[in-house]
């Protein structure tokens, strides 16, 4: 119970966070782009395809790792690309603020891709660590205890049906413990039964 709360809570967390930073984010991104020589639709879609790059990277990273797996290093090389891409887009678009507006503009990507992969990692320990299942009472025994004596009678006179040739007095005295001695007396017992 604990532990779906957890998950409930961070993801919840995520979502909100990812949802504020995610408009500034691309705002800033959209504002980049449209101020270096795009326009019309393809200054509001080259913003998604950064954010689309990171998801689609998490996404075939968190596959691997739910199939125990190593993650693919294309998957790897398009998630640091895309970190990558949409801070310095951010940091560009704040830099002439200053310093300090580069920071404050960076930080709405760096906590929505924080956020995500803070919430991937949840995800991946939780297919890692699966909630055990309730104990189960272990079922009663209804067969009755075979001594070594019968389990040699028996796996003996099984191997009389079989293809091949019955099984050998020594390996039965060896598999059961039994002196190879009495194994002889159980066959031969078994073969001639004492007359009532």
């Amino acid at each position: 119970m604990a532990d779906r709360v957890i998950r409930l809570t961070t993801a919840l967390a995520v979502l909100a966070v990812a949802a504020v930073a995610a408009v500034i984010s691309y705002r800033h991104a959209y504002e980049l782009v449209n101020s270096h020589g795009e326009s019309g639709i393809t200054a509001r879609l080259v913003p998604f395809t950064v954010d689309g790059l990171i998801w689609a990277a998490s996404m075939v990273i968190l596959d691997a790792s739910r199939r125990k797996q190593p993650a693919p290093p294309l998957a790897k090389w398009s998630l640091a690309v895309g970190i990558v891409a949409t801070v310095g887009a951010n940091v560009a678009h704040g830099a002439s603020h200053g310093p300090i507006g580069a920071i404050v503009s960076a930080w709405p990507a760096l906590a929505l891709v924080g956020s995500f992969e803070l919430l991937m990692t949840l995800t991946r320990n939780a297919a890692s660590h699966p909630s055990p299942l309730p104990k189960q009472p272990a079922p009663e025994r209804t067969e009755v205890e075979q001594t070594p004596e019968d389990a040699v009678l028996a796996e003996y006179l099984a191997s009389l049906t079989g293809p091949g040739r019955p099984l050998s007095q020594r390996y039965l005295a060896e598999k059961h413990g039994i002196d190879r001695r009495k194994v002889k007396q159980i066959i031969t017992n078994a073969a001639h039964p004492a007359p009532h």
